[in-house]
């Protein structure tokens, strides 16, 4: 399964998600912002090379949406609702995202 997790610039909360899941056999992930200033930009190869993607806050789905529309047809898109408030690796980020991700995933 192919886990796609976005945040606005890439340093924080979606390198975190993608650290953690990298650990975890049978994922594949990879993480990307939606400022042009992210580390790593969100590009539609991205969006096509996912299975599911994770967003973090409300904001990023409509901006998702708004940018990449024509991408994202039968595309699985979850909002998780985490705000940006957490460090890179915060333990209480970590908790955050394995609880919100790994019950949606089935086999975990």
């Amino acid at each position: 399964m192919k886990l796609l997790f976005v945040c606005s610039r890439n340093r924080l909360r979606s390198p975190t998600a993608e650290a953690i899941f990298t650990e975890y056999q049978g994922l594949e992930v990879e993480s990307a912002g939606l400022d042009r200033e992210a580390e790593t930009p969100l590009s539609s190869k991205a969006i096509q090379w996912a299975d599911v993607i994770f967003v973090m806050e409300k904001a990023h789905r409509s901006k998702l949406s708004k940018n990449f529309q024509s991408w994202l047809k039968h595309k699985r898109v979850v909002c998780l609702d985490i705000p940006d408030e957490y460090e890179y690796m915060e333990p209480a980020l970590i908790e955050l995202l394995e609880r919100k991700v790994l019950p949606l995933l089935g086999t975990f």
